[in-house]
């Protein structure tokens, strides 16, 4: 008797699986478009080059952004960019088929940074730092050349997360990733649509759109990385504390600058005592709500 190892999905199993993945969709694309229209992302007549490194993020972007652009109230353009790094075994192929099967304009950077970063970092050295700054430099430049007004990056809350963890542990600085910058060479702007969405999310998207996913061997395959440990930890809070990555999150946008230890920031030299009470109070911790105590019986006497 022959037994199918894996059975075809009922038609029930296959309704649900459709409400959820639109329900996906729906949530993503409202996620990405809040957060352009909060930090003022893209504007009209704008030319967003979309860094494209075949990794599940970045055609999530891509892909999310090209649906909006249909409906968003404003003209705008996409124009997909690779940088092809020359890694051994990268499949230089899959990206121009994918972007020309979707009617994407595109452009390919062929530029050998992989050969710098294992010429100058050690054996067994993080090679992130090096990679992203060349990798930056090459975009940059690139983004002059096709008249690009916005670079749209694939970073999304989690990264936003692990990044200000990363800072305050090992760079002891409260700083994390903008939503939108300007660049190092101060003649670009520097997007990230993504900002508000899980990382979780967008691993369901890749797998609902079947993007042809290209792993890297260069950066995040290597063990033992700060950013690996600070996701690990992230990932057992919200295992053992569901919601806690949310309130985290939410936190970045609720930033009390007389409550923290910045000169720079709050005129603490010059604060004196204004004789009026202040609505914010001066508790350093907002501690939750309390249920009301139970009127306690009266005693018999």
């Amino acid at each position: 008797m022959n037994i199918a190892l894996n059975p075809a999905p009922t038609a029930r199993q296959a309704q649900k699986a459709a409400f959820e993945s639109n329900k996906l969709a729906k949530r993503l694309r409202r996620e990405v478009g809040q957060a352009i229209a909060d930090f003022n992302m893209i504007e009209a007549g704008d030319k967003v080059m979309v860094c494209l490194s075949g990794g599940k993020d970045s055609f999530a972007l891509l892909d999310l952004l090209l649906f909006l652009r249909e409906h968003a109230p404003i003209e705008f353009d996409i124009v997909a960019v690779n940088l092809d790094q020359k890694q051994p075994g990268f499949p230089a192929e899959v990206l121009p088929d994918y972007l020309s099967g979707i009617g994407v304009p595109f452009h390919i950077e062929n530029e050998d940074t992989y050969s710098i970063v294992k010429r100058v970092i050690p054996e067994g050295k993080t090679t992130c730092s090096l990679c992203s700054r060349l990798r930056r430099g090459v975009l940059y430049r690139v983004a002059g050349e096709l008249g690009a007004t916005k670079i749209a990056l694939g970073h999304h809350r989690d990264d936003i997360l692990q990044t200000l963890l990363l800072n305050m542990f090992f760079g002891g600085k409260l700083k994390s990733m903008p939503p939108k910058l300007v660049s190092d060479d101060g003649r670009n702007i520097v997007i990230r649509p993504l900002a508000y969405c899980r990382e979780s999310d967008l691993e369901a998207w890749a797998e609902v759109r079947a993007f042809p996913i290209i792993p890297c061997n260069l950066c995040g395959s290597q063990p033992n990385l700060q950013r690996q440990q600070i996701k690990q930890m992230l990932q057992d809070w919200e295992r053992r504390f569901p919601g806690r990555i949310e309130t985290m999150f939410r936190s970045l946008s609720n930033v009390v600058p007389s409550h923290l230890l910045d000169a720079r920031l709050f005129d603490f030299a010059g604060l004196a005592a204004s004789g009026t009470p202040d609505p914010e109070g001066d508790i350093a911790f907002d501690a939750p709500s309390l249920p009301a105590f139970p009127a306690m019986p009266e005693s018999a006497d």
